[in-house]
Parts: structure tokens; sequence; C-alpha cells
């Protein structure tokens, strides 16, 4: 049951104060190890595809074990000093694993620029929170990247974390956001990362598909609880899910798109080249700005029901176990 505290408490301070700019963050520092262990590896062996796919294997391998090595000591001391220092250390990375605030955060940022009709701000406000390239993109173009994005995220940045750091505390969960984060860094199909990244990317296809299809499943049932068309959100899902070249990304946003009644994805440049990705949904109208606030309650409803849903299973297998 402290562990279900602990989640809970998290949870309450990323609503509250999302990611303090001055606090430092453990996702910087797996940034930052990532890069050095890139470094470190690259000139050991030998520049072969061959030789990269080892050199990611043992990135792939390396952070997230020590990852779990290093939060899972820190814990263990901190609890063996005193058990409200170890609560403390659960809830503080329970809290910087979770994203929902800072992600609402950064969408809205977006929506106030395009309602204020700055475009070029709208399109830099958008580029903080996407891959893809934005200079170019229309009004309804940012849009549509935004309300992607908070649906996508959803999974990654609320759902998934919650899953991990339910089954196994905050050690799990930053582990999951190492897994993530190598994905971020390095799980691109370019010259420089086919090889060396094909470990990571799918690590990270495996560490998100079972928490994708359960972000997707509560993202319908939140458009029911805001307004949005929940039949629809249950269609498209059942029919677009498997619209991306990831196995996961599209869980989220056919929900999202279904319960808007929008179009999302299609055709999308990064770094430079133009890639012809499927559509989701149906344009059953225009997008709208108002689309990215309607996105956003529903993120907020579908992370409110992740946690009770997540925490009641929890509480019911312990109490059960304790039986």
């Amino acid at each position: 049951m402290k562990l279900i505290a602990a989640v809970i408490c998290g949870f309450c301070l990323d609503l509250l104060l999302a990611d303090p700019a001055w606090m430092p963050h453990p996702v910087v520092y797996m940034g930052k190890a990532i890069s050095a262990l890139e470094r470190f590896l690259r000139p050991l062996l030998p520049r072969t595809p061959e030789g990269e796919l080892w050199g990611g294997a043992l990135l792939a391998a390396a952070l997230p074990l020590g990852t779990l090595v290093l939060t899972a000591g820190v814990c263990a001391l901190a609890e063996r000093v005193h058990p409200a220092l170890g609560f403390a250390v659960q809830v503080l990375w329970c809290w910087q694993a979770l994203a929902l605030r800072g992600l609402e955060m950064e969408s809205k940022n977006v929506y106030r620029e395009l309602h204020r009709g700055d475009l070029p701000a709208a399109r830099k406000a958008v580029s903080r929170i996407v891959g893809r390239d934005t200079q170019n993109l229309t009004a309804e173009g940012v849009t549509k990247a935004a309300v992607e994005t908070v649906a996508e995220n959803f999974s990654d940045g609320v759902a998934a974390p919650l899953l991990y750091m339910l089954l196994g505390g905050a050690p799990l969960a930053l582990v999951y956001k190492s897994v993530n984060t190598m994905d971020s860094m390095v799980g691109y199909k370019n010259d420089r990362y086919l090889y060396f990244g094909r470990t990571a990317a799918k690590l990270d296809d495996l560490a998100n598909y079972i928490p994708s299809r359960l972000a997707a499943l509560f993202w319908i049932a939140a458009a029911g609880l805001t307004g949005g068309n929940i039949k629809n959100a249950w269609r498209i899902w059942r029919r677009d899910r498997r619209n991306h070249a990831s196995p996961n990304s599209a869980q989220t946003e056919s929900a999202c798109a279904g319960a808007l009644g929008i179009q999302l994805a299609g055709p999308a440049s990064y770094f430079g080249k133009v890639y012809d990705k499927p559509t989701i949904g149906d344009a059953l109208r225009p997008v709208e700005p108002e689309d990215i606030l309607r996105a956003d309650r529903m993120l907020y409803a579908a992370g409110l029901l992740a946690l009770l849903v997540g925490a009641g299973i929890r509480a019911a297998v312990v109490l059960g176990l304790g039986a």
C-alpha cells in the first residue's frame, strides 16, 4: 500500500507542478549517458552494419540495467536510512517519470499562438513537442501535430510509466524512461542510426506494446466522459490502430481521431525528407485549434482513469495476498 501512496503522491505533484525547470531531471542525465556511451562504443567496433548492431545492442543493455541498479540501490539505501526518506525518493521519481501536466502545458502554448493568429510562433511552440519538421506547417498542420502528440504521448508519458511504477515502483518506471529516451535519441531509420539504433527501437516497441493498448482503451473511455464520440473512437481504433510504422504509436492516435471526428497523421517531413504515412481517422469535419483543448481534456480524464484503475488493481492484489 505504501507504493500505491507514493504513486498517487507523484501523480498529484505532476498535476500541481509539472517539471520545474530548476529541478534536475533523470531523463536529462539519461540523455547524457546515452551520448557518452555512443561516443565510447562507436570507435571500439567495426564500421559495418554488424558492428553497429552490436554497439547499439550494448547500449540498449547497459543503460536500462545501469538505471535499474542505480535507482533500486538509492531507493534501498534511502529506506534503510529512514522509511520516510525511502518514501520521499519513491514519490520524487514517480513524479518525474510522469509528464501529464507538462504535455498539457506545452500543447496549450500551441493553442494560444494559433488563437492569436501567430503561425510562426505556433510552429515554434509545436516544434518543442514533435520530432517532425515544423517550419512549413500550415495552421491545420500545427494543430494536427499538437493533437497527435498529446494522444501518442499519453501512452509513453502517462500510461506506461504508471503501469511500470505500479508493478515495480519508481526504479522500474525509470528503467522504462531510459528505454523511451534511448528510442527518442537513437531509434531513427537514418544513415547514422539505421543499425546502431535498431535494438533500442525494438526494445521500446516491446516495452510499449501492452501499455499503448491499455492507453487506447483508457482514451476511449475518457472520450465518453468528456463529450467525445466514444462509439467512433472505438470504431476508428479498431480500424486504424495499425496505421503506423510503429506497432504502438497509432493506438492512442486512432482513438483520439475517432473521438474528435477528425483525420490525423498522413505525410510528414522529418530532417528534410517527406514520408508518406497513412492517415488515421475520417475527416468528418475540419481540424480546428479547439481540438487541442478537447484532446487535453481527454488526456486528463484518461490519466485519472489509468491511475484509479491501476491503483485499484494493485490494492486488490496486495490485500488478496495479505489475506
